[in-house]
Protein backbone atom coordinates (compact mmCIF):
# COMPACT_ATOMS: atom_id res chain seq x y z
CA UNK A 1 0.00 0.00 0.00
CA UNK A 2 1.09 3.50 -0.78
CA UNK A 3 2.26 5.62 1.99
CA UNK A 4 0.19 8.31 2.54
CA UNK A 5 0.52 12.35 1.77
CA UNK A 6 1.16 14.13 5.10
CA UNK A 7 -1.46 16.23 6.26
CA UNK A 8 -0.89 20.01 6.34
CA UNK A 9 -0.36 20.32 9.71
CA UNK A 10 2.93 17.80 8.87
CA UNK A 11 4.30 20.71 7.20
CA UNK A 12 5.60 23.38 9.06
CA UNK A 13 5.15 25.08 11.93
CA UNK A 14 1.71 26.31 14.23
CA UNK A 15 0.35 29.53 13.06
CA UNK A 16 1.28 32.47 14.32
CA UNK A 17 -0.04 36.01 13.87
CA UNK A 18 1.46 38.34 11.47
CA UNK A 19 3.39 41.13 13.30
CA UNK A 20 0.56 43.92 13.04
CA UNK A 21 -1.62 41.65 14.73
CA UNK A 22 0.92 40.80 17.36
CA UNK A 23 1.49 44.56 18.13
CA UNK A 24 -2.47 45.35 17.63
CA UNK A 25 -2.77 42.92 20.99
CA UNK A 26 0.30 43.92 22.39
CA UNK A 27 -0.64 47.80 22.22
CA UNK A 28 -4.33 47.19 23.38
CA UNK A 29 -3.14 45.28 26.11
CA UNK A 30 -0.86 48.17 27.41
CA UNK A 31 -3.28 50.49 27.06
CA UNK A 32 -5.83 49.17 29.17
CA UNK A 33 -3.22 48.65 31.92
CA UNK A 34 -2.13 51.81 31.54
CA UNK A 35 -5.17 53.30 31.59
CA UNK A 36 -5.45 51.50 35.24
CA UNK A 37 -2.43 52.65 36.53
CA UNK A 38 -2.30 55.77 34.87
CA UNK A 39 -5.60 57.63 34.52
CA UNK A 40 -4.28 60.74 33.61
CA UNK A 41 -3.23 59.62 30.12
CA UNK A 42 -6.04 57.79 29.15
CA UNK A 43 -6.47 60.29 26.38
CA UNK A 44 -3.11 59.23 24.55
CA UNK A 45 -3.74 55.50 24.87
CA UNK A 46 -7.46 56.56 23.13
CA UNK A 47 -5.06 58.18 20.72
CA UNK A 48 -3.00 55.07 19.94
CA UNK A 49 -5.91 52.53 20.03
CA UNK A 50 -7.80 55.20 17.08
CA UNK A 51 -4.78 54.81 15.09
CA UNK A 52 -4.09 51.49 15.28
CA UNK A 53 -7.61 50.27 14.48
CA UNK A 54 -7.08 52.79 11.31
CA UNK A 55 -3.59 50.77 10.28
CA UNK A 56 -5.76 47.35 10.75
CA UNK A 57 -8.01 49.08 8.33
CA UNK A 58 -5.55 50.12 5.43
CA UNK A 59 -4.73 46.92 5.69
CA UNK A 60 -8.04 44.90 5.32
CA UNK A 61 -8.80 47.77 2.49
CA UNK A 62 -5.32 47.12 1.13
CA UNK A 63 -5.54 43.71 -1.33
CA UNK A 64 -1.73 43.54 -2.21
CA UNK A 65 -0.81 43.94 1.21
CA UNK A 66 1.00 41.10 3.29
CA UNK A 67 0.36 43.22 7.18
CA UNK A 68 -2.00 40.52 7.67
CA UNK A 69 -0.66 37.58 6.68
CA UNK A 70 1.63 36.28 3.58
CA UNK A 71 0.05 37.07 0.57
CA UNK A 72 1.23 36.40 -3.18
CA UNK A 73 1.42 39.18 -5.10
CA UNK A 74 3.52 37.71 -7.58
CA UNK A 75 4.81 34.22 -8.09
CA UNK A 76 7.70 32.19 -6.14
CA UNK A 77 11.04 33.50 -7.07
CA UNK A 78 11.62 30.01 -8.98
CA UNK A 79 8.98 30.40 -11.48
CA UNK A 80 9.79 33.80 -12.04
CA UNK A 81 12.91 32.34 -12.94
CA UNK A 82 11.40 30.05 -15.67
CA UNK A 83 10.13 33.57 -17.37
CA UNK A 84 6.58 32.40 -15.63
CA UNK A 85 3.65 34.93 -15.41
CA UNK A 86 0.07 33.66 -14.00
CA UNK A 87 -3.30 34.49 -15.59
CA UNK A 88 -5.76 35.05 -13.02
CA UNK A 89 -9.82 34.65 -13.82
CA UNK A 90 -12.32 35.88 -11.31
CA UNK A 91 -15.81 35.55 -10.00
CA UNK A 92 -16.78 32.63 -12.50
CA UNK A 93 -18.09 30.59 -14.26
CA UNK A 94 -20.68 32.46 -16.19
CA UNK A 95 -22.18 30.61 -18.90
CA UNK A 96 -21.56 33.19 -21.85
CA UNK A 97 -18.16 34.27 -21.14
CA UNK A 98 -16.10 31.57 -19.84
CA UNK A 99 -16.41 29.54 -22.69
CA UNK A 100 -15.53 32.04 -25.35
CA UNK A 101 -12.47 33.15 -22.82
CA UNK A 102 -11.51 29.21 -22.74
CA UNK A 103 -11.74 28.87 -26.28
CA UNK A 104 -8.75 31.92 -26.66
CA UNK A 105 -7.16 31.06 -24.12
CA UNK A 106 -6.51 26.92 -25.94
CA UNK A 107 -5.91 29.22 -29.30
CA UNK A 108 -2.91 30.68 -27.54
CA UNK A 109 -2.19 27.45 -25.55
CA UNK A 110 -1.98 29.36 -22.44
CA UNK A 111 -3.17 28.19 -18.72
CA UNK A 112 -5.06 30.33 -15.91
CA UNK A 113 -6.10 29.96 -12.98
CA UNK A 114 -9.83 30.54 -12.36
CA UNK A 115 -11.14 31.60 -8.98
CA UNK A 116 -14.56 30.38 -9.18
CA UNK A 117 -17.06 31.10 -6.79
CA UNK A 118 -18.77 28.55 -5.43
CA UNK A 119 -22.58 29.05 -5.91
CA UNK A 120 -21.62 29.67 -9.72
CA UNK A 121 -19.73 26.96 -9.97
CA UNK A 122 -22.56 24.66 -8.43
CA UNK A 123 -25.15 26.25 -10.82
CA UNK A 124 -22.95 25.76 -14.08
CA UNK A 125 -21.40 22.08 -13.11
CA UNK A 126 -20.50 21.06 -16.33
CA UNK A 127 -18.43 24.29 -17.24
CA UNK A 128 -16.90 24.17 -13.94
CA UNK A 129 -15.74 21.23 -14.90
CA UNK A 130 -14.55 21.68 -18.16
CA UNK A 131 -11.76 24.20 -16.70
CA UNK A 132 -10.09 21.69 -15.45
CA UNK A 133 -10.99 18.98 -18.56
CA UNK A 134 -8.96 21.90 -20.26
CA UNK A 135 -6.12 22.13 -18.20
CA UNK A 136 -6.69 25.26 -15.97
CA UNK A 137 -6.76 25.36 -12.41
CA UNK A 138 -9.96 26.05 -9.92
CA UNK A 139 -9.50 28.15 -6.80
CA UNK A 140 -11.35 29.02 -4.22
CA UNK A 141 -13.18 32.57 -4.23
CA UNK A 142 -15.53 31.89 -1.70
CA UNK A 143 -18.81 29.90 -1.85
CA UNK A 144 -21.18 33.58 -2.00
CA UNK A 145 -18.47 36.25 -2.60
CA UNK A 146 -20.30 38.31 -0.24
CA UNK A 147 -19.45 42.15 -0.20
CA UNK A 148 -19.48 42.29 3.25
CA UNK A 149 -16.82 39.12 3.57
CA UNK A 150 -13.95 41.11 5.29
CA UNK A 151 -16.49 41.92 7.97
CA UNK A 152 -17.02 38.46 8.97
CA UNK A 153 -15.65 36.65 12.08
CA UNK A 154 -13.70 33.34 11.92
CA UNK A 155 -17.14 31.54 12.08
CA UNK A 156 -18.38 33.35 9.18
CA UNK A 157 -15.17 33.20 7.28
CA UNK A 158 -14.81 29.23 7.68
CA UNK A 159 -18.40 28.74 6.55
CA UNK A 160 -17.50 30.58 3.28
CA UNK A 161 -14.44 28.96 2.44
CA UNK A 162 -15.51 25.43 3.55
CA UNK A 163 -18.34 25.34 1.23
CA UNK A 164 -16.51 26.71 -1.48
CA UNK A 165 -13.64 24.08 -1.03
CA UNK A 166 -16.37 21.23 -0.80
CA UNK A 167 -18.07 22.53 -3.81
CA UNK A 168 -15.49 23.30 -5.70
CA UNK A 169 -13.47 19.82 -4.83
CA UNK A 170 -16.32 17.75 -5.64
CA UNK A 171 -16.90 19.27 -9.05
CA UNK A 172 -13.20 19.06 -10.24
CA UNK A 173 -12.10 16.49 -8.38
CA UNK A 174 -9.18 18.56 -6.73
CA UNK A 175 -9.46 20.54 -3.73
CA UNK A 176 -8.58 24.13 -4.18
CA UNK A 177 -5.14 24.96 -2.83
CA UNK A 178 -5.34 28.71 -3.30
CA UNK A 179 -7.73 31.17 -2.08
CA UNK A 180 -8.33 35.09 -2.98
CA UNK A 181 -10.78 37.26 -0.94
CA UNK A 182 -13.94 38.63 -2.15
CA UNK A 183 -12.74 42.09 -4.08
CA UNK A 184 -9.30 41.03 -2.05
CA UNK A 185 -10.81 42.58 1.10
CA UNK A 186 -10.10 40.73 4.22
CA UNK A 187 -10.06 41.43 7.97
CA UNK A 188 -7.00 39.56 10.62
CA UNK A 189 -8.96 36.55 10.98
CA UNK A 190 -8.63 35.09 7.61
CA UNK A 191 -5.26 33.91 7.66
CA UNK A 192 -5.54 31.59 10.55
CA UNK A 193 -8.34 29.52 9.00
CA UNK A 194 -6.30 29.67 5.62
CA UNK A 195 -4.05 27.98 7.39
CA UNK A 196 -5.97 25.37 9.32
CA UNK A 197 -7.15 24.61 5.72
CA UNK A 198 -3.65 24.39 4.02
CA UNK A 199 -5.07 27.69 1.71
CA UNK A 200 -2.57 29.98 0.46
CA UNK A 201 -3.63 33.45 -0.09
CA UNK A 202 -2.99 34.71 -3.40
CA UNK A 203 -4.18 38.49 -4.59
CA UNK A 204 -2.26 40.05 -7.94
CA UNK A 205 0.58 41.90 -9.12
CA UNK A 206 -2.15 44.21 -11.45
CA UNK A 207 -5.15 44.23 -12.63
CA UNK A 208 -7.31 45.85 -15.45
CA UNK A 209 -10.71 46.64 -13.63
CA UNK A 210 -12.32 44.97 -16.36
CA UNK A 211 -15.76 44.62 -14.12
CA UNK A 212 -16.17 48.82 -14.60
CA UNK A 213 -14.25 49.66 -17.96
CA UNK A 214 -15.92 48.99 -20.95
CA UNK A 215 -12.60 49.63 -23.34
CA UNK A 216 -11.19 46.33 -23.57
CA UNK A 217 -7.45 48.85 -24.45
CA UNK A 218 -7.52 50.42 -21.70
CA UNK A 219 -7.91 47.44 -19.58
CA UNK A 220 -5.10 45.16 -21.66
CA UNK A 221 -2.90 48.40 -21.30
CA UNK A 222 -2.66 48.50 -17.26
CA UNK A 223 -2.18 44.40 -17.50
CA UNK A 224 0.88 44.48 -19.85
CA UNK A 225 2.37 48.27 -18.88
CA UNK A 226 5.76 46.72 -17.40
CA UNK A 227 4.99 43.60 -17.79
CA UNK A 228 7.62 40.96 -16.38
CA UNK A 229 8.23 37.28 -15.26
CA UNK A 230 6.24 36.81 -12.05
CA UNK A 231 3.60 38.53 -12.65
CA UNK A 232 -0.22 37.74 -11.53
CA UNK A 233 -2.83 39.21 -13.69
CA UNK A 234 -6.22 39.86 -12.64
CA UNK A 235 -9.39 39.73 -15.23
CA UNK A 236 -13.13 38.65 -14.63
CA UNK A 237 -15.20 36.10 -16.83
CA UNK A 238 -17.80 36.61 -13.72
CA UNK A 239 -19.58 40.44 -13.54
CA UNK A 240 -17.42 41.30 -16.62
CA UNK A 241 -17.83 44.87 -17.92
CA UNK A 242 -19.12 44.95 -21.56
CA UNK A 243 -17.85 46.82 -24.51
CA UNK A 244 -20.18 49.33 -26.34
CA UNK A 245 -20.94 46.10 -29.18
CA UNK A 246 -22.21 44.36 -26.16
CA UNK A 247 -18.77 41.90 -25.56
CA UNK A 248 -17.44 41.23 -21.89
CA UNK A 249 -14.37 43.02 -21.71
CA UNK A 250 -12.14 40.08 -21.55
CA UNK A 251 -12.87 38.42 -24.50
CA UNK A 252 -11.16 41.78 -26.27
CA UNK A 253 -8.78 42.56 -23.35
CA UNK A 254 -7.74 38.84 -23.88
CA UNK A 255 -5.90 38.37 -26.73
CA UNK A 256 -4.41 41.80 -26.13
CA UNK A 257 -2.44 40.34 -23.17
CA UNK A 258 -1.84 36.89 -24.88
CA UNK A 259 0.24 38.62 -27.29
CA UNK A 260 2.08 40.69 -25.51
CA UNK A 261 3.14 38.16 -23.22
CA UNK A 262 4.06 35.95 -26.02
CA UNK A 263 6.19 39.22 -27.45
CA UNK A 264 7.59 39.18 -23.89
CA UNK A 265 8.80 35.59 -24.15
CA UNK A 266 7.02 34.35 -21.01
CA UNK A 267 4.82 31.56 -20.19
CA UNK A 268 1.30 31.80 -18.93
CA UNK A 269 0.90 28.69 -16.09
CA UNK A 270 -1.34 28.05 -13.25
CA UNK A 271 -0.46 29.13 -9.65
CA UNK A 272 0.29 25.65 -9.03
CA UNK A 273 2.56 24.75 -11.65
CA UNK A 274 4.37 28.09 -10.39
CA UNK A 275 4.85 26.26 -7.20
CA UNK A 276 4.64 22.18 -8.86
CA UNK A 277 8.17 22.05 -9.75
CA UNK A 278 9.58 23.18 -6.18
CA UNK A 279 7.16 22.29 -3.45
CA UNK A 280 6.57 18.66 -2.17
CA UNK A 281 2.87 17.47 -3.01
CA UNK A 282 1.97 19.91 -5.48
CA UNK A 283 2.20 22.36 -3.30
CA UNK A 284 0.55 21.83 -0.57
CA UNK A 285 2.71 23.48 2.18
CA UNK A 286 2.05 25.75 4.59
CA UNK A 287 0.73 29.23 2.71
CA UNK A 288 3.23 32.04 2.56
CA UNK A 289 4.28 34.47 0.69
CA UNK A 290 6.65 33.55 -1.93
CA UNK A 291 10.28 34.88 -1.57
Amino acid sequence: MAAEKPSIGDCGPRWRPPGLVQASVALHAGAAASALIWPSIVASDIALVVVNHLVLLGATLSPRSAWLGPNWVRLPREAAGRGEIALTIDDGPDPVVTPQVLDILDRYRAKATFFCIGERAARYRALAGELTRRGHAVENHSQRHLHHFSLLGPRGITRELEAAQETLGALTGMPPLFFRAPAGFRNAMLDPVLFRHGLRLASWTRRGFDTRERDPRKVAGRLIRGLQTGDILLLHDGHAARTPSGNAVIVEALPRVLDAVAAAGLRPVTLRESIAATTPWGGVARPGAPE
